[in-house]
């Protein structure tokens, strides 16, 4: 049996739609688990006029990567951005000094 090039695009696009609904359902499986997590411990800092998530984070960090507390920090505080306003309250990780 030969396939016409029609033919080849439907097997092609048929293939395609099965991968793709295969990995949404496989993709789309939650894991969990019935004990409850250990809450990061945190605290909670006032942004001063003038000061970045990048000053903030270098203020926390010693001798560490500014970039992973800068993520933690977003994370934490659920931000789409790292813009700041003064006097926003921004829950920090607790600094180990």
């Amino acid at each position: 049996m030969r396939l016409t090039r029609r033919g080849r695009l439907v097997v092609l696009l048929a293939a395609l739609a099965i991968v793709l609904c295969a990995g949404f359902f496989l993709g789309s499986v939650a894991v969990g688990t019935d004990e409850a997590g250990q809450a990061p411990a945190t605290e909670i800092v006032m942004v001063e006029p003038g000061q970045s998530l990048w000053s903030i984070a270098s203020e926390l960090t010693d001798g560490g990567d500014v970039r992973t507390t800068m993520r933690e920090i977003e994370r934490l505080n659920a931000l789409d951005s790292v813009a700041l306003s003064a006097g926003q309250k921004l829950r920090v990780p607790v600094s180990n000094d």
